[in-house]
C-alpha cells in the first residue's frame, strides 16, 4: 500500500488555548494512539492534504522528532462552518495486528448488459476490510465483465484472499439495470 511522509512537532501543552495557537499557526493538532502511550503533536496542515483529500487508501509514516511511527488517520474533526479541519487522530500500525480500513472499490472489465444499452449502478465505492497491514490491498477489484442486465455483483461474490470484508454479504457492490430507453424499446417490440 501506497504510503505518505508526514512530519509532526511534539505538543507541551494539550488544552484549547494551545490548540487554538496551533490552529492560528496553520498547524493542526494531532494525536497517535494504539502503542505503549498516547502521543500528543501538531501537524502542518497542508501536509496532511495529500492523505486526507484522496479517494484512496493510504498508510502514513509520521516522523515526531525522528522517532518514525506507521500509522493510518482514524478519525478526522472539522469546523461545522468553515470545513477547517481540528483535530486528527492517528492509530499506530503493527506488523502482528489486525487493523480495519475502509478500502475504495475499483471496477475492471466491460459488462455486456451496459454495452446492449443497460445501466451501470454502483452502490458502494469503499468497502470495510480487516487484515493485517502487510496484506491491507491498495483496492478492492470487482469484474464486471460478465455482467449482463438485471445482474449484480454482490460482497460475497468476491473472491478470497488474505483479507476479511466485514460488510454484509448481501450488499450489492454493482448493478447493470434497465436503462429508459431498453424498457422503451422492449414494449415496442412486445406491442409488434
Amino acid at each position: 500500500m501506497k504510503t505518505i511522509a508526514i512530519s509532526g512537532s511534539p505538543r507541551e501543552n494539550v488544552g484549547k488555548r494551545d490548540a487554538k495557537e496551533l490552529r492560528y499557526e496553520g498547524k493542526v493538532p494531532a494525536v497517535l494512539y494504539g502503542g505503549q502511550e498516547q502521543i500528543h503533536f501538531a501537524v502542518v496542515a497542508t501536509d496532511l492534504k495529500e492523505a486526507i483529500y484522496t479517494p484512496e487508501a493510504n498508510f502514513l509514516e509520521i516522523d515526531i522528532n525522528g522517532t518514525k511511527s506507521k500509522a493510518i488517520i482514524k478519525e478526522l474533526q472539522f469546523h461545522p462552518l468553515t470545513d477547517l479541519l481540528l483535530h486528527v487522530d492517528f492509530l499506530q500500525l503493527f506488523d502482528d495486528k489486525e487493523i480495519l480500513m475502509e478500502i475504495p472499490v475499483k471496477l475492471t472489465g466491460t459488462s455486456p448488459g451496459v454495452k446492449m444499452g443497460g445501466k451501470l449502478v454502483q452502490k458502494l465505492r469503499k468497502l470495510r476490510v480487516k487484515a493485517l497491514p502487510a496484506d491491507m490491498p491498495q483496492v478492492v477489484e470487482v469484474s464486471i465483465s460478465k455482467l449482463e442486465v438485471g445482474n449484480l455483483f454482490r460482497v460475497r461474490d468476491i473472491a478470497k484472499a488474505n483479507y476479511v470484508i466485514t460488510n454484509t454479504p448481501e450488499d450489492t457492490i454493482v448493478s447493470v439495470g434497465m436503462s429508459r430507453a431498453l424498457k422503451q424499446a422492449e414494449q415496442q417490440a412486445g406491442k409488434k
